[in-house]
Order: structure tokens, then sequence, then C-alpha cells
């Protein structure tokens, strides 16, 4: 008896390393960071989520990222925006709910896409059919080398706020006003 309990102790000893050494596998960092810009103004809330590519020597905007194809904003699965309250993007009226955001990064421009289609890894099934509003924005070229890794922030001025996308020596500003809450 004490034979067969001593195997049955061995085997799950070696069981729980296993499954310990394959749970430290399936925790490896990403390459790609996820990061969050998020704002709020009364009672709306605003977040963004995405993953953050870095630069790491390569040329981004023209190469990593071509000009003129729709691109993720960011990397692994595609970016989202959520908000609580309809809010006011670049004079579009945007419902409260949760939205992809692509882009079609040029060299003077970009093309700011909000679309329903929510869960998507990268772009590779975006549908334009499912694009809610779709603009352009200004490129503004940095002098310098600012953001290794691509960022996302929100610039907040109280109702009046810019999502800032920024990386390598490109920054492009998408404008956003916030309703006020009815009484």
């Amino acid at each position: 008896m004490q034979i067969n309990s001593m195997k049955i102790y061995v085997w799950l000893l070696v069981l729980l390393i296993n499954s310990v050494a394959t749970a430290q596998d399936a925790v490896k960092p990403r390459p790609s960071p996820f990061g969050i810009a998020a704002a709020r103004y009364k009672d709306t809330y605003l977040k963004i989520t995405y993953s953050q590519p870095h630069k790491r020597g390569r040329e981004v905007f023209g190469s990593l990222v071509p000009f003129g194809k729709v691109w993720r904003t960011g990397a692994n699965e595609a970016t989202e925006l959520t908000i609580t309250r309809e809010v006011i993007l670049n004079n579009f009226t945007l419902k409260a709910g949760t939205y992809s955001v692509f882009t079609i990064p040029d060299k003077d421009k970009w093309t700011i896409i909000i679309n329903s289609d929510t869960g998507l890894w990268g772009a590779y099934n975006y549908n334009p059919k499912q694009d809610v509003t779709r603009f352009d924005v200004p490129v503004q070229s940095l002098s310098d080398v600012v953001y290794e890794a691509f960022t996302i922030t929100i610039e907040q001025r109280n109702n009046t706020a810019e999502i800032v996308l920024m990386w390598d020596k490109t920054k492009v500003a998408v404008p956003i006003r916030f309703n006020e809450p009815k009484a």
C-alpha cells in the first residue's frame, strides 16, 4: 500500500511541476505592452485601450506602418475606445459604447476611423461597412524621436480634449468635446 501511495505522490508532484512551468510560459510579457489612456468630464468617462509597439531602431511610418493602408493603431488587438455618454468627436456625435479605432497614416494627414466592430485582432478583418465615422487630421512632424513606444494620451481642458497619438517623430491630435450632462 505504501509503495502505491508513494507513486501517486510522485506522479502528482510531477504534474504540479509541469503545470507551474507551463503557467510561467503563458505569462511572458508581450513585446508590445498594454496601454490605457483615460479621461473624465463630470459623468462621462472615456477610455482607450491599446498595445504599444516599440521603434527598436526600425523605420516606423512609411515602412513598418505603411502609408495609405488601414492600421490597427497599435499592436496586437485593434485599439478600442469606450465612452459612457455621447461625445462630439471632430464635429461628429458619437454615442456611448465601445468602438474599434483604426487609422490610415499618410505623410501629411491621417484618416481616423471609428468602427463598430470590436474584439478584433489587428486590422485583418476590418470591415469599412462597420465604420461609424471617418475623418482626416493633420500630421505634426517632430524634430527628434520623442516616443520610442507608440503612445496615446488624452490632453483635457475642461469639457474639451485632444486624443493624441504619438510615435517616433509623428504626432496627430483628434479633437473631442464632452457634452454637458442633461438635468
